[in-house]
């Protein structure tokens, strides 16, 4: 009699905890739809993130693995998680007003291992914590290292082929040998391997092994070894493209060579992991029942007490997303921003043509200037180019990985290489990101960077920042790319950046002048 009481109760407690975990994650899919339903359109139309549609599934049923193991613990609603689950949500907001969406979705994505940590309790969110944690996989993020990425496979490969005897020159990620030229786009770096294998290593070790040591050398081991696999895939391309005389590897059957290659290595990696295999920590004996896996008393939770704290939780993620939505309520963005080009400054005058027909890539800008100047003392030196992309909070973005000086597919231009660099201008420290960008006839360095709202900066994540400020400050349409470019002659990269530098000195006062005179 008394374990069927023990039973019935335990299971009235489990089904009410079930109903209030799945009435939260429900109230907050609602509220964060716009944010999941992004994370699920970047699966469905980028082949990179397409294992996103199997972490939900894989991490359901790695919680159902844990179903015995939850029912030896009593389930009780846990306050600690409130602050966190706030603090969760004010980051979302955050994001989402400063448009940084990666950080905008995985805090969608940390909001749902929260609430089952408020629901169920400590004890349970314990249990469920790689369950749970699986759940970064659903968030489409990496695409961040894709540079990296592709510059280590460029000097990786370059460094085999000279090993083997091959002469090579290397500019950036674009490099020749004397069968032809080669170069490393985003498709080859490597990013799609290694999201991979870090997801499929990931589940691997946490199901095959017990010891901590054991799972992180092979996660570890996930994420360094598909980038020296892609390095090599790299290299195997190049040298069949140019054994064949470039007819084979040159073209879509590249592609299928490396996942080939790609799956003999996880193959590899997986045969090795397998080498060093745990039996499971305990099994679970055929005589097991639910009522000798209940636990042998339950102390049930003050109904007053449990409800407070659901409510608590709930206001500190649905405030959030209310809160998004009256700040992000229809304003009236100028259209005009009244910004008049300078027409020149001392020695510096407007020229009559323009010298490059290269252009830099803003995506939705609200509107594009430029204007090219000419030294008048000093005949024989460059032209400098001057170009603005004028960005309001209604359309557009400024800040976006979409937003660069050449446009990887470019029919015409190419990029190789691009560096951070510090500046003394007109006696003010600043920072740019200078490039060098070039085509079959004219090679260019640029300086470019941000203006948002009087704050200059190169580097994205503090101007996402300056873009937080300046939307509570009302001035979000006041965000402006500045581009400054020059021609290399000669290849004398260091004549250019002086030319780009004295041009600075003399018009950039002037320029943020009226930048700043913008209402």
């Amino acid at each position: 009699m008394n374990n069927t009481i023990k039973a019935v109760n335990y299971q009235s407690i489990a089904w009410i905890k079930l109903i209030e975990l799945n009435l939260l994650l429900a109230i907050l899919l609602t509220l964060l739809w716009s944010s999941y339903a992004d994370i699920v359109h970047i699966w469905w139309r980028s082949q990179t993130f397409t294992h996103g549609f199997l972490v939900v599934p894989i991490a359901i049923y790695l919680i159902w693995r844990k179903r015995l193991e939850i029912k030896k613990i009593t389930l009780k609603t846990e306050p600690l998680a409130i602050p966190l689950i706030a603090l969760t949500g004010l980051t979302w907001l955050l994001a989402r007003l400063t448009e940084v969406a990666v950080v905008e979705q995985f805090t969608a994505v940390a909001l749902i291992p929260l609430i089952f940590w408020l629901t169920l309790g400590t004890a349970a969110a314990r249990v469920l914590t790689f369950p749970l944690g699986f759940l970064i996989f659903a968030v489409p993020m990496g695409e961040a290292l894709v540079d990296p990425l592709m510059q280590f496979t460029a000097a990786f490969t370059v460094m085999l082929l000279r090993l083997t005897g091959l002469p090579v020159f290397w500019d950036g990620t674009f490099f020749s040998i004397p069968s032809g030229d080669w170069s490393v786009v985003a498709a080859c770096s490597g990013i799609r391997y290694l999201i991979a294998s870090l997801f499929l290593g990931t589940l691997y070790a946490y199901i095959n092994y017990r010891t901590l040591w054991r799972r992180m050398l092979f996660i570890i081991l996930s994420g360094v070894v598909p980038i020296f696999a892609n390095g090599f895939r790299a290299y195997l391309i190049v040298m069949i493209g140019h054994l064949s005389g470039m007819k084979l590897a040159v073209g879509v059957d590249h592609l299928i060579y490396g996942w080939v290659f790609f799956g003999i290595i996880m193959f590899l990696l997986f045969a090795l992991g397998n080498l060093w295999m745990e039996s499971p920590l305990s099994t679970i004996p055929n005589n097991t029942t639910l009522d000798s896996e209940l636990p042998s008393t339950i102390t049930a939770e003050p109904l007053k007490r449990s409800a407070a704290l659901l409510v608590l939780g709930l206001i500190s993620f649905a405030v959030w997303p209310l809160l998004d939505t009256w700040l992000q309520r229809p304003q009236s963005a100028p259209i005009d921003f009244a910004f008049t080009l300078p027409t020149g400054q001392d020695h510096w005058q407007v020229r009559t043509d323009t010298f490059t027909d290269w252009t830099p890539r803003y995506l939705d800008a609200t509107l594009e200037m430029r204007r090219d100047f000419e030294d008048q003392t000093n005949a024989t030196t460059a032209p400098v180019g001057c170009y603005f992309a004028f960005y309001s909070n209604a359309q557009g973005e400024l800040v976006n990985s979409e937003n660069v000086m050449v446009s990887q597919n470019h029919p015409l231009w190419r990029m190789p290489s691009h560096r951070i660099i510090q500046l003394s201008i007109a006696g003010n420290d600043m920072t740019v990101i200078e490039s060098r960008v070039h085509s079959d006839s004219q090679t260019l360095l640029v300086w470019h960077w941000h203006w948002i709202d009087g704050y200059v900066t190169a580097n994205d994540y503090v101007a996402k920042i300056y873009q937080l400020f300046a939307i509570v400050t009302g001035h979000a349409y006041r965000q402006v790319g500045v581009v400054f470019y020059t021609t290399i002659t000669d290849n004398k990269q260091d004549a250019a950046h002086q030319q780009l530098q004295r041009f600075a000195n003399d018009m950039l006062p002037v320029i943020n002048a009226r930048l700043h005179e913008m209402p």
